[in-house]
């Protein structure tokens, strides 16, 4: 306490005002931090040189940490997703039944391949698109779709191909589709009801022909293959030995030529060695035993 003077009046001393803040430092003190984090810095009682010196070190810790981890961060959340996936299967969530829908005998086996399944795995851990994908690159396979049935199901349901043709090309006999692929898985052998197409091309041109043949009872019963011809046009080569003949192009006109030529003479039964369409304007026989010229029929009458 301040001392009174002796002899005197006993007087109150006063405490001397504060001197006000010089303007120049809280200008500078402004300008140093945003009003955002003084704000900030208030609100918890720090000071602002301390609030923004503390948010550069967090940024600074979190740029180092995500450059040293690299992927660490992803594989970690990978390995938390599979451990969550491994509970739910103990809780019953596994694949336990696989149900092909779809799916012919012979296809069965190489669809439930592809689909790369195996009992008890979790069914949430699994990737359906790339399921589906797996099983629309088997041979048989047009399109797929692949459903979760929860809590241990899953149906995979297959459009596969129409199957067209025995394809022979080069000393190989393959299965071809209505739209001239290879079908891999298919056995040949297994396929003895089929068309027969033989040469370079056939497989692609195939699903124009036999078509034709197949609308054409009568034609279709004697005719053993078709054969491509430089890869321009078909001959049909019969049963009994004897060949059909179809130009480049009007293949479908010169059937009918044909149609209408056995109508009136049974030309098919006949047994001829060659008959040729591809003239439009008339047809040529030849018959088995002769050795001469053709002998030709005008306009297919």
């Amino acid at each position: 306490m301040p001392a009174a003077v002796r002899g005197a009046e006993r007087q109150a001393v006063k405490p001397r005002a504060k001197r006000p803040p010089s303007p120049s430092k809280s200008a500078k003190g402004a300008a140093a931090v945003a009003p955002s984090k003084l704000h900030a810095a208030q609100g918890v009682g720090l000071s602002p040189v301390v609030a923004l010196a503390g948010t550069a070190a967090i940024v600074v810790l979190g740029v180092t940490i995500a450059l040293a981890t690299g992927n660490r961060g992803a594989n970690l959340a990978s390995s938390m997703n599979a451990g969550f996936d491994n509970r739910l299967a103990q809780a019953g969530f596994r694949v336990n039944a696989v149900h092909l829908q779809g799916a012919s005998k012979a296809a069965e086996a190489d669809i439930l391949a592809a689909t790369g399944l195996r009992q008890g795995q979790p069914i949430f851990g699994l990737d359906l698109a790339a399921v589906r994908a797996s099983v629309e690159h088997v041979g048989w396979v047009k399109s797929a779709k692949v459903v979760r049935l929860l809590p241990d199901t899953l149906v995979v349901a297959v459009e596969e191909r129409r199957m067209l043709a025995v394809w022979q090309h080069a000393g190989h006999s393959q299965v071809v589709d209505a739209e001239g692929n290879v079908v891999p898985e298919a056995d040949p052998g297994r396929f003895a009801g089929l068309p027969l197409v033989v040469g370079e091309g056939a497989d692609k041109a195939a699903g124009e022909i036999l078509p034709a043949i197949a609308s054409r009872p009568r034609l279709a019963q004697r005719v053993e293959a078709a054969v491509r011809v430089d890869d321009r046009r078909w001959d049909l080569r019969l049963k009994d030995g004897g060949l059909i003949q179809l130009p480049a192009a009007g293949e479908e006109a010169a059937l009918i030529r044909l149609d209408q030529l056995d109508d009136k003479s049974r030309i098919l039964e006949l047994g001829f060695a060659r008959i040729d369409l591809r003239d439009p304007e008339m047809v040529a026989v030849r018959p088995r035993a002769s050795t001469g010229a053709p002998a030709l029929v005008a306009d297919g009458v």
